[in-house]
């Protein structure tokens, strides 16, 4: 079983390097800007805005608040793995930095798995199941500009050399799993009191 895990991470090391390469002067802006958390604030203050008018004040409200605990459980959760698990970043993997990633970011000592992907798949799952309560609208371009936003977002890790491909994927799938259990609480919550 050991040896199953060392051959893993070996390849996921291997991955991480391959896909860190492909950066360039006219790329790694871009990267910096997706992983960059704080230029996405006007976004989620729009997405807010747009499930308020959307759904009204109280439906929007727990849709809004779904979307709040799934950013707080992918949080939580991915900072108490981390502890666990201390799985140093690719930034601080003396074999990553040796044979050639390429660095944009560095800080924080562990990185498995991550928080940036999950967040990003989370708010775009819990809110897009939020949003369908509104039957007016297939909200397709919704779901289509969140998830690729997400996915950029996700990506974007491994090309700063914050995350392991392996940290991106597991966090995508928390992310989903959290979307959907928030999200899906919210449903259940708006029909049984507000149908």
């Amino acid at each position: 079983m050991n040896s199953i895990l060392k051959a893993l991470e070996h390849a996921d090391r291997l991955a991480t390097l391959e896909i860190n390469s492909w950066h360039s002067a006219v790329t790694d802006p871009i990267w910096s800007f997706f992983s960059n958390i704080p230029v996405w604030i006007p976004m989620y203050v729009i997405i807010v805005a747009f499930i308020l008018q959307r759904l009204g004040w109280k439906k929007g409200l727990i849709v809004v608040a779904a979307a709040a605990l799934t950013f707080g459980f992918c949080d939580q959760s991915s900072n108490m793995i981390k502890a666990l698990t201390e799985r140093l970043r690719p930034c601080n993997d003396p074999f990553m930095i040796q044979n050639g990633l390429h660095i944009l970011e560095s800080g924080g000592v562990y990185g498995f798995f991550s928080a940036h992907a999950a967040n990003a798949f989370g708010l775009a799952t819990s809110t897009f199941i939020g949003l369908r309560l509104d039957r007016k609208l297939t909200y397709r371009g919704y779901a289509a500009w969140m998830y690729t936003w997400a996915t950029l977002v996700a990506v974007s890790r491994i090309f700063v050399g914050k995350h392991f491909l392996g940290d991106v994927i597991v966090g995508t799938m928390v992310g989903l799993f959290a979307g959907w259990m928030f999200g899906t609480l919210a449903k259940i919550t708006i029909k049984r009191f507000f149908a």
